[in-house]
């Protein structure tokens, strides 16, 4: 089981939690393991789940006009976060590149753990609230900085 919990651990969004509640967020996860080529998630797919990868290399393909680009994912990474919380297409399609062991995290199990322990479901929020108010900060930054270029080209 302590193989299953050391991924678990390092993902930001379940750092702060107690032992048993990463124990129980692991005993309930499926066990997945796939294989050399093998789509993990497909872009555009219902998820509903997250995927967390415990061994193994997989890819990342993202279409860039008639070329396709694979982007290394690595053990440890999380893919599909918002598919195990709410109703989510997929947005990416991820392959497994070489054999994969993966905890599948669903959604409804997750939605089952939040329910029993208020805990669990007032630190993932905080998690996601904390998210999304760097998000908007940044793009705050980003829109000033638009505003910045377009009034020196406006005014020039």
């Amino acid at each position: 089981m302590d193989a299953l919990i050391k991924p678990l651990l390092r993902l930001e969004i379940f750092q702060g939690l107690k032992p048993l509640q990463i124990t129980e967020i692991a005993r309930q996860a499926e066990r997945i393991v796939f294989r050399e080529g093998d789509i993990i998630v497909h872009s555009g797919a219902p998820g509903d789940a997250a995927y967390v990868i415990v061994s193994g290399e997989a890819v990342c393909l993202k279409r860039l006009g008639a070329n396709v680009r694979a982007e290394p994912i690595e053990a440890g990474s999380l893919i599909g976060e918002l598919a195990m919380l709410v109703e989510h297409d997929y947005s990416i399609t991820v392959v497994a590149k070489t054999p994969v062991r993966a905890l599948k995290l669903a959604r409804e199990a997750m939605h089952g753990q939040m329910r029993d322990d208020r805990h669990l479901a007032e630190h993932i929020s905080g998690k996601i609230t904390a998210r999304l108010t760097r998000l908007t900060a940044e793009l705050r930054t980003i829109d000033s900085r638009l505003a910045s270029v377009a009034e020196v080209h406006i005014g020039a």
